[in-house]
């Protein structure tokens, strides 16, 4: 969005009413609120032609291949005025690689399209994220001796079981081990069926 010369010195005007108030003639305050329906007009029909571009955008991507020339030229102009490439639009120009704009294309796309997700998933986990739990000093408690002396940490007992519950098994008592054929013995002969 530009301004012309005549915005500009609304807008300077404005400004210079903001930063030292004072009395504002009844001519800056139309001038400033026209600029202001002006500015949210603009921001409006720019809306809609990125509404407008998308969607042309996916037709074309719907008639590929047919449509690769124009199609990569409204996903440039998409992605220079700030959309974020779809998914869809990965995989088309993952399909038409051999084209050396389409191969370009791609990379700038991925690139963007993975700082948007490292951007969506860096606000989510800020949000989600718990505040830092403030950490306690340890201190150090002086042995009789005199000396900072390591004390050996005490095992935690294991938990008593209610009266009446059944230990659990180990494996080797539900499963013994089989026992191997000793070698002395011969295998029985196997019967053959007569027919």
């Amino acid at each position: 969005m530009a301004f012309g010369a005549d915005e500009l010195r609304v807008l300077r005007r404005a400004l210079a009413a903001v930063l030292h108030p004072a009395q504002i003639s009844d001519e800056d305050v139309r001038a400033a609120l026209a600029l202001a329906e002006s500015v949210d007009e603009a921001v409006m029909e720019a809306r809609r032609l990125r509404d407008f571009l998308i969607a042309d955008l996916a037709r074309y991507r719907s008639a590929l291949p047919g449509s690769l020339a124009g199609y990569l030229e409204l996903l440039q102009d998409a992605v220079s005025a700030g959309y974020v490439p779809a998914p869809d639009d990965l995989a088309a120009l993952r399909a038409l690689r051999g084209n050396a704009v389409a191969a370009a294309l791609l990379e700038r796309c991925g690139r963007i399209a993975e700082r948007s997700v490292r951007e969506r998933l860096a606000a989510r986990t800020a949000v989600a994220a718990p505040p830092p739990a403030q950490r306690t000093r340890l201190l150090t408690l002086v042995a009789a001796g005199g000396k900072d002396e390591p004390r050996p940490a005490k095992p935690e007992p294991a938990p008593a079981r209610p009266p009446g519950e059944r230990p659990v098994p180990k494996p080797s008592e539900v499963f013994p081990p089989r026992r191997k054929p000793s070698p002395a013995t011969p295998p029985p002969p196997r019967e053959r069926a007569a027919g």
